[in-house]
């Protein structure tokens, strides 16, 4: 069994070492892209949350709709905050989140739901240290995601439309 292995070469060094580094990056990019797909995922069932909560417990008419801007929006805003990782270091890290804003509109039909997540840029620094303009030489792709990676981050929005509240009266069981 010995003799077995010991004819046989191993590895050269020069290669590992080389194509470590490559490998570190290439799963840099991956864990980055799987961080927005998950924030997408996230901020789709936010924004379904958001409006349904506020199609259910908001109010017609004009004396309590003052209420749903002041207390019924804002606590809407923290939970999706809590939900998506806000108040969590590690999750603000690893999805790079910056800022939430969540504005709701409401017409006479239906009501608007818009909820945009702002995201720090990734700063890969080995790809930021170079100049964009030389490196992207006027390709407009090249220019927007060097913007996102290294000076501007991005955005992502989702909006959802609920009708109007029209519930009907609650059930109420006969007493015996």
């Amino acid at each position: 069994m010995k003799r077995l292995f010991s004819s046989c070469r191993g590895q050269a060094t020069t290669e590992t070492v080389l194509l470590f580094p490559v490998l570190v990056i290439f799963i840099l990019f991956i864990i980055k892209i799987f961080g927005l797909l998950v924030l997408a995922q996230k901020l789709e069932i936010a924004g379904f949350y958001a409006a349904r909560r506020y199609q259910l417990q908001s109010h017609t008419t004009t004396y309590l709709q003052r209420w749903d801007r002041r207390y019924l929006q804002k606590d809407i805003e923290k939970k999706v905050r809590e939900y998506l990782g806000f108040n969590n270091p590690g999750m603000l890290r690893f999805l790079s989140l910056r800022d939430l804003k969540l504005t709701i509109n409401t017409s006479g039909t239906w009501t608007k739901v818009t909820m945009t997540v702002f995201t720090a840029p990734p700063r890969i620094n080995f790809l930021c240290k170079y100049d964009k303009l030389q490196l992207c030489q006027g390709d407009e792709n090249c220019l927007r995601g060097y913007n996102f990676l290294c000076e501007t981050g991005g955005q992502l929005e989702v909006i959802k439309y609920v009708g109007p509240n029209e519930r009907v009266l609650p059930f109420v069981r006969p007493e015996d």
